[in-house]
Parts: structure tokens; sequence; C-alpha cells
């Protein structure tokens, strides 16, 4: 976490000055950087994959995930236009960067976030090493003010973090559907 925390403050500058943000202050910290979580995931190798799901299709929950994956591959993001998987190949030592439902919304759907599965091995385990970056459980998120400067109408409505959390962690994973909690 020390090396990645330096590294998420100057992804989350640079995503938040396309959206008119000049500096992250310590209120604007808590809304997009309030909590940190490093998972290890672990998906045991399984002789009919086809049987099972790694992880189901979802969108993270959080500002933005940064993912440390093994060398066995299995994760799928999906396709633009909808109708397909795209699968992410893991680079040695390259981390991946997912947008998540938290910018999409401060961005009022200027960044859009990532629909991703991930299906397990039939001969490898695998190992992924995601880290979530959510506001903080009390921070109040929505449209960012500087992106609706110009007139702009909002399509989400200011959510408590911790509700939109639990809203998420209530039901299955199925997509982006829980981006529609907090659609006006």
């Amino acid at each position: 976490m020390k090396w990645a925390k330096p590294i998420i403050v100057k992804l989350l500058e640079v995503l938040l000055e396309k959206l008119n943000v000049k500096k992250i202050d310590e209120s604007m910290k808590s809304v997009v950087m309030g909590t940190l979580i490093v998972n290890l995931i672990h998906y045991p190798m399984c002789p009919s994959p086809e049987l099972t799901a790694g992880a189901g299709r979802h969108a993270d929950v959080s500002s933005i995930t940064m993912l440390l994956q093994d060398d066995v591959g299995g994760l799928y993001v999906r396709d633009p236009k909808g109708d397909g998987w795209i699968h992410v190949p893991p680079v040695k030592g390259a981390l991946v960067i997912n947008i998540g439902d938290v910018l999409q919304i401060m961005s009022n759907d200027r960044y859009k976030s990532v629909e991703h599965r991930v299906i397990v091995n039939a001969s490898r385990n695998r190992v992924s090493v995601p880290i979530f970056v959510n506001p903080a459980p009390d921070a109040v998120f929505g449209p960012l003010t500087q992106v609706l400067q110009n007139g702009e109408k909002p399509l989400y409505k200011h959510v408590v973090y911790s509700d939109y959390f639990n809203y998420f962690f209530s039901k299955g994973h199925e997509g982006k559907q829980t981006i529609e909690f907090a659609k006006l």
C-alpha cells in the first residue's frame, strides 16, 4: 500500500483534472479515496470452468480499482458495443486500472465504469490483488459541481457511499445494474 498510494493519488489527479477539479483537497480526498481496500483473491483451478463463475459480471463500486494480476489470465471486460467480452491478457509487472461507478457518477457519465468478469482456469490457480479506491463510508457523492458548471443537467442524485456499497452487496452480480440506484 505504501508504494500504491502515490500512484493512486496521481491517477486521480489526472482523471479529476479533466473534470475541472484543480486540486484534491481534504474533503475531496474523503470522497474519491477515503478508504483503500486491498484484497487477495485466489481462484482455484476448475477442470470444467464453464460450470462456475470466478466472479460474475459487475462494475466496481469504487472510484478506481488498481489490479495486479498473475500470469494466468481470466479477466474479461465487456465489449464497448455490449455484445461480447474482451480478454485482458496479463502483462508481467503491469497494473490494470478500472474506472468504478463512483467516478462515473461524479463525472456525470464522462467516465464510464468498466463491466468485467473473471473466468477460472481449467489447469492453473489464479491470483489477483485488487486495491479498491473507495469513498469514506459516510462520504456523499454525486455529479461534481465543476462538471455541471456550464448548465449541464445531473444524471445522478447525491448518495451516501455506505448506502451505495450496501445496495451492491445486497444482491448478486448483475452487470452495471447498481448504478441505477443513483440515477435521477
